[in-house]
């Protein structure tokens, strides 16, 4: 299947300097992608010289004279820059010319951007942000929300678990693993609002709909227990930057014994190889590329300060969300969704909704 990729290059920190390099290399490697190019032409022909960027028969600009600036109110990018390299860039996907977007630009704005021009999906009341985070086994597990909805309700968790199945599902994890964030793995702890939301999973699991495993714990994130975890984005934000900080905290360490004493430089020498694995598999620009999941087309966002390497691997996210079909996989499992409310009618019956 062909994919096309609508790409934001003015968004971020560095703009076309670290994302034209990027969509080459996504080029180089997939030989059906294609990619159009958004953003103000002269920016991007300038890089493109300074690099020795060829023109690339699968690529094309698509101009926009406008920029989202990083610390740009809502308000500005939704009402007023109505010719920004991010809204041009989404509304490629609204038209169908792509089948996805990527941009490195402000986050807020994106999210509302993009909810008023491609709205939510039938059933799906609020878009949530899903991204991997590496796991003790090798793999990675997909986190989701991780801030776009801070207050939520019981029947939240259950979309986003509709909505993290199909994602994981299209990344190549067959039946994904659903656990729930909660304090406890017991089904009677936790604020009424999870234990509704678990009581709600577990019935989609009875009717085959998720594969729900439970409850989970924080450090369950990283054990490998779940492929999928869902939590409202006040704690789902929390956890991943403290698994950012945890990371460079960790790579910092290392660099400081690495450089304090003779000693601790022939032991660090000893054990390179596994320390350069390490730091592979814990650095976030692995992982980069978050998911706005549950609107009617796929945008991606990537960290504002990736470089062209963490930037590459949000378009091979996108590249592989498009592939994979899916909205119209959360669409399927949507359709076949049909929540009961766990509390007792007056006859004593389920109410069914």
């Amino acid at each position: 299947m062909n994919a096309c990729l609508a790409v934001d290059v003015m968004g971020g920190d560095h703009g076309p300097r670290e994302t034209l390099p990027a969509c080459r290399a996504l080029l180089d490697r997939h030989p059906q992608v294609r990619v159009m190019l958004v953003g103000q032409p002269e920016a991007m022909q300038a890089e493109l010289l300074r690099q020795r960027l060829f023109d690339h028969p699968r690529a094309s600009v698509v101009a926009a004279s406008e920029v989202v600036a990083m610390d740009d109110p809502v308000e500005v990018a939704l009402r007023r820059k109505k010719d920004s390299s991010m809204r041009r860039a989404i509304e490629l996907v609204k038209d169908g010319s792509a089948q996805a977007c990527v941009s490195s630009g402000n986050t807020g704005a994106l999210m509302a951007v993009a909810r008023y021009l491609l709205k939510t999906l039938p059933g799906i009341d609020r878009p949530a942000i899903a991204t991997y985070l590496p796991n003790a086994v090798g793999g990675s597990t997909l986190m989701l929300d991780l801030g776009a909805n801070v207050d939520c309700e019981a029947e939240h968790l259950l979309q986003f678990a509709v909505m993290g199945t199909a994602f994981a599902a299209a990344g190549g994890h067959a039946n994904p693993r659903v656990g729930l964030l909660n304090v406890g793995e017991e089904v009677i702890k936790g604020s009424e609002m999870i234990k509704r939301a678990g009581d709600l999973l577990r019935q989609a699991h009875a009717e085959g709909r998720l594969n729900f495993i439970g409850n989970v714990e924080g450090d369950d994130i990283f054990k490998g227990v779940a492929d999928i975890v869902v939590c409202d984005g006040f704690v789902g934000n929390v956890a991943l930057k403290t698994t950012e900080g945890v990371a460079r905290m960790l790579s910092g360490m290392m660099r400081e014994e690495f450089t304090r004493n003779l000693g601790t430089r022939l032991l660090a020498l000893a054990v390179l190889p596994l320390l350069a694995r390490f730091r592979r598999r814990v650095d976030p620009g692995r992982y980069n590329g978050a998911a706005l999941l549950g609107l009617r087309g796929l945008v991606f966002k990537s960290h504002g300060a990736a470089d062209a390497f963490g930037f590459e691997q949000a378009l091979e996210r996108a590249y592989e969300a498009a592939q994979g079909g899916v909205v119209q996989e959360i669409e399927r499992i949507l359709a076949t969704l049909h929540p009961r409310d766990p509390s007792p009618a007056p006859d004593g019956e389920q109410r069914v909704h």
